[in-house]
């Protein structure tokens, strides 16, 4: 696998060659790299992870073609955007699909995260053509992989992760988590500049917006690891952390990529699927007790899922009053009844354990014991 032959298929299926910042093609070449020296990929595998690079080159390419045509896009602001954010696996879904019920808000939706342009018509979110393929591939994908909609699934039409956002500028946690590639995961965390990616991102997002607006209220687990170049391109974000049991967190999240990773390798080791999220959720926390350091400890708001469970409209509540937004009697009706027809669980249980990954449950709380205790979060144990 070769980064020229990625361009090149890219470039190809669009008729198009202009990549944007470079910086997006330098971390293609450390996805590429390591991709095919430690992924350990299978001959399947392989041909699925090289579509898939081909598939967000190409859209990288459209996005950047679509606003050299229509550069009044990115005059438009993108006011006050939400991020909800917390480690994985923590209810940062259940937060979104609540958040998104209210009809003045503006999410990233699954569908157009994988075929943004063009942007979408005037009412057609969940009309548009591209809409209704992204719904049949879902169906076909939970015929074939129930066990992953049980652990995590998302309607063409509802609200899917930033990670699909950052992956356009080959800068996202997404690469890491399907594939073993260490050396990628290293320069992730430690060297690249999330800068660019993060300023693609709002380009992308104003580019959705051009006929479909609203308070852009977005959703990525892995924010914290880039918080300061987060609010570096958009000032005036408003920030969200949901706090979960970390004994339940690592198992689950374990669990998802043990269930994604054998898409692309015959080779999964479930003790390297412990050992990276326990570093990189490590990494994660200590960001953002930094930037709340910095900044003070009400920089961001916190949901302990715990109580969202139990008071889901009380915890909405709470994070309009802390934004000083209206939470009027017609959202809180949309929420609820969002909740009724779309319950928890209704793609099946989500079934793990921790032992599987030779980990324990106290062995887990006792080595998130300082966060535990920084955000009162409630444990089992």
């Amino acid at each position: 696998m070769q980064v020229q032959q990625i361009i090149g298929a890219a470039s190809a299926a669009t008729g198009l060659s202009d990549f944007g910042d470079p910086s997006a093609l330098d971390a293609l070449e450390h996805l590429v790299r390591a991709s095919s020296e430690e992924a350990r990929l299978s001959p399947a595998g392989a041909q699925r992870w090289m579509g898939n690079l081909i598939g967000i080159a190409s859209n990288r390419l459209k996005i950047v073609d679509y606003l050299k045509k229509h550069p009044e896009l990115l005059e438009r602001p993108v006011d006050k955007p939400m991020f909800v954010f917390g480690l994985p696996r923590t209810g940062t879904t259940l937060t979104i699909n609540l958040l998104s019920a209210d009809p003045g808000r503006r999410c990233l939706l699954r569908w157009e995260a994988l075929n943004p342009v063009p942007p979408a018509q005037s009412g057609a979110l969940s009309t548009d053509l591209r809409c209704g393929a992204e719904r049949q591939k879902l169906q076909m994908a939970l015929s074939f992989a129930p066990e992953i909609a049980a652990a995590h699934f998302e309607e063409a039409d509802s609200p899917s992760e930033c990670q699909y956002a950052m992956q356009l500028s080959f800068c996202a946690q997404i690469f890491d988590s399907t594939l073993h590639i260490p050396s990628y995961s290293h320069w992730l965390l430690h060297e690249a500049d999330y800068l660019p990616a993060f300023r693609f991102h709002k380009q992308l997002l104003q580019l959705l917006q051009a006929h479909n607006g609203g308070q852009w209220t977005l959703k990525n687990p892995w924010h914290p690891l880039f918080l300061n170049e987060l609010t570096t391109v958009y000032p005036d974000a408003q920030l969200v952390m949901t706090h979960r049991d970390p004994a339940e967190v690592v198992g689950s999240a374990c669990s998802l990529l043990r269930h994604v990773r054998p898409m692309f390798s015959d080779q999964v080791d479930k003790k390297e699927i412990a050992a990276l999220l326990l570093d990189t959720f490590d990494l994660m926390i200590a960001r953002q007790n930094a930037y709340r350091d910095e900044h003070g400890e009400h920089a961001i708001h916190d949901i302990q899922y715990a109580e969202q469970l139990r008071d889901p409209i009380g915890t909405m509540r709470k994070v309009y009053e802390r934004f000083d937004t209206p939470f009027t009697p017609p959202i809180e009706a949309a929420m609820q009844k969002l909740m009724n027809d779309k319950p928890q669980g209704k793609h099946g249980k989500h079934v793990y354990s921790l032992e599987e990954f030779g980990l324990t449950a106290s062995g887990v709380r006792q080595h998130f014991k300082d966060y535990c205790e920084r955000y009162a979060i409630p444990t089992k144990a």
